[in-house]
């Protein structure tokens, strides 16, 4: 969720929560790992996860360049928790498995099933004008004809608030974000910047990531509820889900075991810089959630198994509209703050998220039952090309290659052989302007 101008033909750079960074099938060759005690898994199900390739393939990220790296996957009944690499690059400190983590826009799922909820019970409409919840917020034309459902499938038009926030960042330079580190930023504030931004489209035309759409959302849950959005969320989605280390920090400080979190903003940073004690504001319920792998794992896996959502919500959040690259292809598709990836192996849902210094992936199968929650403590480690996009890195390449493995499983080598690479989301999106 951070921006930045390239000096090349005057792009604008901005990470975002969403990508897609090409990535190959291959596994590349040999993280501590630690086995988890479960229930046992039902008969053929075990040789689902491979732990020692799973070990091998996240070494392999970490050997790309990625300071250091967490996953946890898990098929059923069967877990693996791996960690590879080192939280500090000072003091060497490994990471681990259970390390807490600023998971960014995955945020973006939680916010929309409080709406969500609402909707069950009769308080939101999600065709609804947002002016009918939030009456003045908007310019006139635009309050009456945004709905909630487009805010959070972003096809509102509404821009992005994250260069008003940093607008250093315009300038390829970290100055703002240094200079912020502290600062309380109100989410009425955030949305002045948005709409401030240049518009992406008319109002349903078409999908544009916009962290505005889930600040506007969390100030809707707020009216509707009489509560503080951050303590509806909590109340209602993250202990209902069972989840033990998954919060919005009250403080500028992970709460629990984390590593550092190294921004290299395309190279502009060098050598990158350590961003883990941060305000959030500047995210709120766009952004601003931590937890652990193993707790994206189990609120994924309550959410599409229908433990937060009743049948007609959840079916109303995956209803989809394409996102689509710069020639028109299909790259994904996009729901109600979860978006769905098809894999050789079938289809998968979830959300990524990238925040200063930390990425994060968390993918489910359509049932709850195989998955991926991966973290990663270094961003925008790509190079830039000519025309100011990211290339893809080493690391990219390894990361998808261990993302097909936890997933895919056995069938990742019939996969490779199947299909060609495919476009793996992970933290960066490119606005042009």
């Amino acid at each position: 969720m951070t921006l930045a101008r390239s000096p090349h033909r005057g792009r604008t750079i901005a990470g975002l929560g969403l990508s897609a960074i090409l990535v190959t099938w291959a596994v590349a060759p040999s993280a501590s790992a630690e086995p988890v005690p479960g229930p046992a898994a039902p008969a053929g199900r075990e040789a689902g996860i491979d732990r020692e390739a799973l070990r091998r393939s996240l070494d392999a990220v970490h050997e790309a360049g990625m300071y250091g790296t967490y996953s946890a996957v898990r098929d059923g009944g069967a877990r693996w928790l791996g960690a590879a690499g080192v939280a500090d690059v000072r003091t060497r400190r490994p990471v681990h498995p259970r390390m807490v983590h600023r998971v960014g826009s995955i945020t973006k799922t939680f916010t929309a099933v409080a709406i969500l909820q609402q909707v069950g019970r009769g308080r939101v409409e999600l065709d609804a004008p947002v002016a009918r919840y939030l009456p003045g917020l908007l310019p006139d034309e635009l309050g009456q004809n945004i709905t909630v459902r487009m805010l959070l499938n972003h096809t509102s038009g509404i821009g992005d608030y994250v260069a008003g926030a940093f607008p250093s960042l315009v300038q390829a330079s970290p100055q703002s974000i240094d200079e912020h580190r502290f600062r309380r930023i109100a989410p009425l504030e955030l949305v002045r910047f948005g709409l401030q931004a240049p518009r992406t489209g008319e109002p349903g035309q078409l999908w544009s990531y916009s962290n505005t759409n889930y600040v506007i959302a969390g100030l809707l849950l707020e009216k509707v509820t009489g509560t503080g959005a951050e303590e509806y969320i909590t109340r209602h989605v993250i202990r209902a889900a069972g989840l033990r280390d998954t919060s919005f920090p009250r403080t500028p400080v992970v709460p629990g075991p984390h590593s550092k979190a190294y921004e290299a903003l395309y190279g502009y940073i060098d050598p990158p810089r350590d961003y883990s004690v941060y305000d959030m504001s500047w995210a709120g319920t766009a952004g601003a959630v931590v937890a652990t792998m193993e707790d994206l794992n189990r609120f994924y896996r309550e959410l599409l198994g229908g433990g937060l959502l009743a049948p007609a919500q959840l079916a109303q959040m995956r209803t989809t509209v394409p996102v689509t690259d710069a020639q028109g292809d299909v790259i994904m598709n996009y729901g109600l703050g979860i978006y769905s990836q098809d894999l050789p192996c079938g289809r998968f849902w979830g959300h990524d998220g990238g925040v200063f210094g930390m990425g994060t992936i968390s993918m489910s199968g359509e049932d709850g039952r195989r998955q991926l929650s991966l973290g990663f403590n270094l961003m925008k480690y790509q190079q830039l090309d000519a025309n100011g996009y990211p290339q893809p890195h080493a690391i990219d390449y390894a990361m998808g290659s261990h993302f097909v493995q936890a997933l895919c499983g056995p069938s990742a080598a019939a996969a490779k052989s199947a299909r060609p690479p495919v476009l793996l989301p992970t933290q960066q999106v490119l606005v042009k302007r």
